[in-house]
């Protein structure tokens, strides 16, 4: 790690405010297991890696709920845990790991792979593609969208071919696996997010507007509102507002 950069606590006795779960994602609605997930997380930068653990091993945090639906003429493999009340239309295509909360729908042409969790009431329509993310709860990706090593609060909507980006390709060709880890600045300081994809934390209540493209390691806060616009970055303030 570079001397300039900081992990969340470097240099305070608690993690800073914006770094932390609660800063962003508060809504009520999100349900036992996510809201056991983010209550385990001292900054975001440890939502994702917590979430790929617990759905390796789904029963050993309490995911038994498998009473959802998963329609007939789905392309689910692996493990998708479809909880009561959620479904996964004819058509979907999901890769588990994978769990899809109560009320969730997964429509048909969507895309979900590799470790995702899908919260309560959450539709997930044609064409977006997810993965490595954690979406809260009543999220909208109903149209063309990628989602990608991204934290999402609840009452999230995606426009039309918006998109999170979580790999840097400004330092030559792009390589898989990723080298590269991803830094957010913030309030002057660069932090380390130990992670080689990590796209964005969005806040409960932010609204992506159609062709919005986030840069990596982008944080808004909740209640922003994002004016029409096509490539964002950086940190946003809970209730900014970003022309």
């Amino acid at each position: 790690m570079s001397s300039d950069l900081l992990t969340p606590a470097s240099g305070t006795e608690t993690v800073l405010d914006e770094l932390t779960p609660a800063y962003y994602l508060s809504d009520p609605q999100l349900g036992a297991y996510i809201s056991g997930l983010l209550a385990r997380c001292t900054s975001v930068f440890d939502i994702k890696p917590t979430l790929t653990t617990d759905l390796d091993h789904p029963g050993a945090v309490g995911l038994h709920d498998r009473g959802g639906l998963i329609e007939p003429g789905a392309h689910v493999s692996g493990d998708v845990i479809v909880q009561s009340g959620a479904r996964i239309e004819a058509g979907a295509r999901v890769s588990g790991p994978v769990l899809v909360c109560e009320g969730a729908v997964i429509a048909a042409g969507a895309y979900v792979r590799d470790h995702v969790v899908i919260g309560p009431g959450t539709q997930v329509g044609f064409g977006a593609e997810i993965t490595r993310s954690l979406l809260g709860a009543h999220v909208f990706a109903k149209h063309a969208c990628f989602i990608g090593d991204a934290v999402v609060g609840s009452g999230v909507n995606f426009g039309a071919f918006s998109s999170t980006t979580g790999l840097l390709a400004s330092e030559g060709p792009v390589t898989e696996p990723a080298v590269k880890e991803i830094v957010v600045t913030l309030h002057g300081q660069r932090y380390a997010t130990g992670q080689t994809k990590f796209g964005a934390v969005i806040g409960d209540g932010v609204t992506l507007s159609a062709g919005t493209v986030l840069c990596p390691g982008t944080l808004i806060g909740p209640g922003t509102v994002i004016y029409p616009r096509t490539q964002l970055g950086g940190f946003m303030p809970a209730g900014s507002r970003v022309r």
